[in-house]
């Protein structure tokens, strides 16, 4: 019994993951699940649902087609919705009931794909993972399938001609001032890997990310997967850097690694302090081989001092997010913050004082051990201690939308500047 929960809620399924990657590329995403589960997705973990549309269906599968099989009322449906509303792609999502009965989605996919003449491809989600397993396969597989090469004749781009970039890295125009022939250009250019409302709520905080690098004079390219298009993902390669905002986002991020080379950095520009700190390795990153998971630099764990009321915090969330939330409270107040993951997103982005905390058992325990806790506002029955601060830090993907209007943006600003609700 220790794998139930009793006080909080549940994160997103891997399925619903999937389906919020892939919300704004074009495609038809699928789920083969019975009737409801499309509305749970819409109403409580989709904010975009009402103002954005998007091909997401549930194929509707009922008790007797789960007992006695029906693959070609699915496969005739898929043909026949695709050539009624011709997407960009077609998206086949694994759900519970398929994941049982041992429904062939693969297969399922290259037979739509054959008599469509669409890209068709399925994923292996149950519903048994949580959201960050779903992000994570949706992102890699949109990658695989439409990031083109950087020699490819679709990606030549017509260059204007009184400009061209000198070797120097300036701006050369025929004719003009020496100042303007002087003049500095970025030759950096970032990808935002991990971006989905499930991380990041529609409180501008996305938009706040894209204005950050530019205001730093980099060039802002491919923002996986929330105001991009299947163009900015066929020109996936030609990043100098890729900056990873959620667990989500890595293994995109470690697929073009291996296939163009492009080094990443993890990290959220959470507060003002560590946001700068965060663009130097972006720009650092750009001219090195190596991958750098920003927020376990030495200097940073080292530097940290507890002080003032509060000795220890936790943070309760995703591990990318709530480990630069507390690289940025470190830098800013010299307080140790400790980061508890419920998530399974592995040991690679949990630095070494942070835990793993799948089971709310375990996670009231632990939670005696802090004077204060950023977490969801759900999370908030979990505490004990009748001294302990709570700070309410919504996540979409555990609450759904009921704490919209009051989920802070910290992108890229002092934390004391911020209004907690």
């Amino acid at each position: 019994m220790r794998q139930t929960t009793g006080l909080t809620s549940t994160y997103s399924s891997d399925e619903f993951g999937i389906c919020s990657a892939l919300y704004e590329l074009g495609g038809m995403v699928v789920m083969h699940d019975a009737s409801g589960c499309n509305s749970t997705y819409t109403t409580h973990d989709e904010p975009r649902w009402y103002d954005m549309d998007s091909m997401i269906f549930i194929s509707a599968i009922s008790e007797a087609e789960a007992i006695m099989g029906d693959d070609d009322k699915f496969i005739n449906d898929l043909i026949e919705t695709a050539e009624e509303l011709h997407p960009k792609f077609i998206a086949l999502v694994g759900a519970p009931i398929p994941y049982m009965i041992g429904t062939d989605l693969d297969a399922i996919a290259r037979i739509v794909g054959e008599r469509t003449g669409l890209p068709c491809f399925s994923f292996a989600a149950n519903g048994m993972h949580d959201y960050t397993r779903g992000v994570s396969m949706a992102m890699e597989r949109i990658l695989r399938e439409f990031a083109e090469e950087k020699n490819s004749p679709t990606r030549q781009f017509s260059q204007s001609v009184d400009n061209v970039l000198s070797e120097s890295g300036t701006v050369e125009k025929v004719g003009a001032d020496t100042d303007l022939q002087s003049k500095k250009i970025s030759r950096i250019t970032v990808n935002i890997l991990g971006a989905t409302p499930l991380d990041f709520s529609l409180n501008g905080s996305v938009d706040s990310m894209k204005k950050w690098v530019t205001a730093h004079g980099i060039k802002m390219g491919l923002c996986l997967s929330m105001g991009c298009t299947l163009e900015d993902i066929r020109k996936a390669g030609e990043a100098q850097v890729n900056l990873v905002i959620s667990a989500g986002g890595l293994a995109a991020a470690k697929y073009l690694r291996k296939r163009f080379g492009t080094p990443y950095v993890v990290g959220v520009p959470i507060g003002e302090a560590f946001s700068e700190y965060l663009v130097e390795i972006v720009r650092t990153a750009s001219r090195s081989d190596e991958n750098i998971i920003s927020y376990l630099q030495d200097y940073v764990l080292n530097e940290v001092k507890t002080c003032g009321k509060i000795k220890c915090c936790a943070i309760i969330g995703e591990a990318v997010y709530s480990a630069s939330l507390a690289a940025a409270i470190a830098m800013e107040y010299g307080i140790c913050t400790e980061v508890l993951c419920p998530l399974d997103v592995g040991q690679d982005l949990l630095r070494p004082e942070d835990h793993y905390v799948p089971e709310e058992d375990d996670l009231i325990c632990l939670l005696k051990n802090y004077d204060a806790v950023f977490a969801d506002p759900l999370y908030r029955p979990l505490l004990r201690g009748e001294k302990q601060e709570f700070y309410p830090l919504p996540h979409e993907a555990f609450s759904g939308r009921i704490y919209d209007s009051v989920n802070p943006n910290l992108i890229a600003k002092r934390l004391e500047t911020v209004e907690v609700p």
